[in-house]
């Protein structure tokens, strides 16, 4: 499984940086990056989206 930011949606505020339990995303100027290699599909970072741009794809 992999998460999956939207970036039409996206609001860059970095919550999903920091409640990532295994620092798996990080935020680098203006754009989401995500370390699939590294995510455990917790869901942390969609629960926390403001605005509804982080998914998981399964």
């Amino acid at each position: 499984m992999a998460v999956k930011n939207n970036a039409e949606k996206c609001c860059y505020c970095g919550g999903c940086v920091g409640c990532c339990p295994v620092m798996a995303i990080e935020l680098k100027d203006i754009r989401i990056m995500i370390d699939n290699e590294k995510c455990t599909s917790c869901g942390n970072c969609v629960k926390i989206c403001p605005v509804g741009a982080m998914e998981v794809l399964r």
